[in-house]
């Protein structure tokens, strides 16, 4: 790479960008900051263009609507959904695993990626996302990297030579963090109720949040637990360091933490950062079908903003507004409902917070996982396993689960036919 641009040459992005193109960058810590904190000055310079991101974390975009910069994503998430309540974000109604795909063969365009890497025994390697923006960096017209010496070197994420960077700089700071979310009495009761449903030696795929970090809490009186996840975070490094976790059992990658990110801080930066035992895959390996079933006692345990009578579940909108995503739910309910001794969770608060919105309804604003895929639903109030019950029995078992307030209406609204 002689001849690059380093930290005393600044890269001028407005080289690389052209009016017209789709800029990914990378999402969540992995995020190139140094590079995506001047979007909005080449927005100025060069012409509209279409930059695509997964959850944000930064404050990066916080006056991305009066620069004039547009966004796409597969959901709004973190940051990004101030982004899709003000207009700015489409958002793609897309599984994970198909996004990934996409990007992988160029089906789906990307013009210019902006990649944070870390440097390492193996040289450099993609740092806490091993994600489609890597993925897209094989076909990109340009890619530029922000080699950042406090990011992590992470197995499994060493860049392919055969990408072409085209110019990067070296930084010295902080990656962006996501620090544990703060946790109250009803996702504790949520997070006991699903401990007692997840076995000894059942490998863990996890979401983002308050739900799935309670969930991890509880989880340290477990045995032999695997990880193969979309993501993980601090907590995870709690189990593993608790014992908890050990990958012994596992039928795939024994031995091996294995994720697609790593949404955390720097507990769990330093913990990955050249750890053989933890691998970052790309989402061909992490959300693959095959890989999944092939996993006995497949566990996933997600959240979702509500549920309604029929089984279906909505994780994509809250209030009229893009909230969440598509994401990587459906391919790991259905992954981890195909594997021997499976099971798929969706957990959720019964309410809003103030609980005069019950998140059991009679019809979901959006079908995020349909009820043919649905299996076991859990609030604070218990757990509604749902996989082989007709449609009364259904709806009986979550209004079971729902907060007492609601239950009267819930069930009138059977009268109604609202959830045939």
């Amino acid at each position: 790479m002689d001849g690059l641009p380093s930290s005393m040459d600044p890269v001028d992005l407005a080289r690389f960008i052209r009016a017209g193109d789709r800029v990914l960058c990378g999402q969540g810590c992995a995020e190139a900051v140094a590079l995506t904190g001047r979007l909005a000055e080449v927005r100025r310079q060069v012409g509209p263009f279409e930059l695509f991101v997964g959850p944000v974390f930064s404050d990066s975009f916080a006056d991305a609507p009066a620069g004039g910069l547009r966004f796409a994503s597969y959901g709004a998430m973190g940051r990004a959904a101030r982004l899709a309540r003000v207009g700015v974000l489409e958002v793609w109604p897309i599984h994970y695993g198909t996004l990934a795909a996409g990007f992988a063969d160029g089906t789906i365009r990307a013009d210019v990626v902006l990649l944070q890497l870390a440097a390492g025994p193996a040289g450099y390697g993609a740092a806490l996302a091993n994600d489609y923006t890597v993925a897209a960096a094989r076909h990109a017209r340009c890619v530029v990297a922000e080699v950042n010496r406090r990011a992590p070197w992470c197995h499994g994420a060493e860049l392919d030579p055969a990408i072409r960077i085209d110019a990067l700089i070296e930084t010295d700071r902080d990656p962006v963090g996501l620090a544990p979310a703060a946790v109250g009495e009803a996702e504790r009761a949520i997070a006991r109720h699903v401990a007692a449903l997840v076995p000894d030696g059942a490998t863990l795929q996890i979401g983002i949040g308050a739900i799935p970090d309670a969930v991890l809490s509880e989880l340290g009186g477990h045995r032999d637990l695997g990880i193969h996840s979309g993501l993980i975070g601090d907590r995870v490094v709690d189990l593993i360091e608790g014992g908890a976790v050990t990958n012994a059992v596992k039928a795939v990658d024994p031995g091996l933490t294995v994720s697609n990110t790593a949404f955390g801080t720097e507990r769990l930066f330093r913990f990955i950062d050249r750890n053989p035992a933890v691998h970052l895959r790309p989402a061909s390996h992490t959300h693959a079908p095959a890989v999944l079933a092939a996993q006995p006692r497949m566990t996933a345990i997600n959240s979702a903003i509500e549920v309604d009578l029929s089984g279906q579940i909505n994780a994509e909108r809250a209030d009229g507004a893009p909230v969440g995503g598509v994401g990587g739910l459906v391919d790991f309910t259905r992954g981890a409902r195909a594997s021997q001794g499976g099971r798929a969770i969706v957990a959720l608060r019964s309410t809003d917070r103030s609980g005069a919105i019950s998140r059991i309804v009679p019809r979901v604003a959006a079908v995020t996982v349909a009820r043919s895929d649905v299996d076991t639903v859990v609030t604070e109030h218990g757990v509604a396993e749902l996989a082989h019950l007709g449609p009364a029995a259904r709806a009986r078992a979550l209004i079971a689960v729902a907060a007492p307030q609601h239950r009267d209406a819930l069930a009138r609204s059977l009268g109604e036919g609202a959830a045939a």
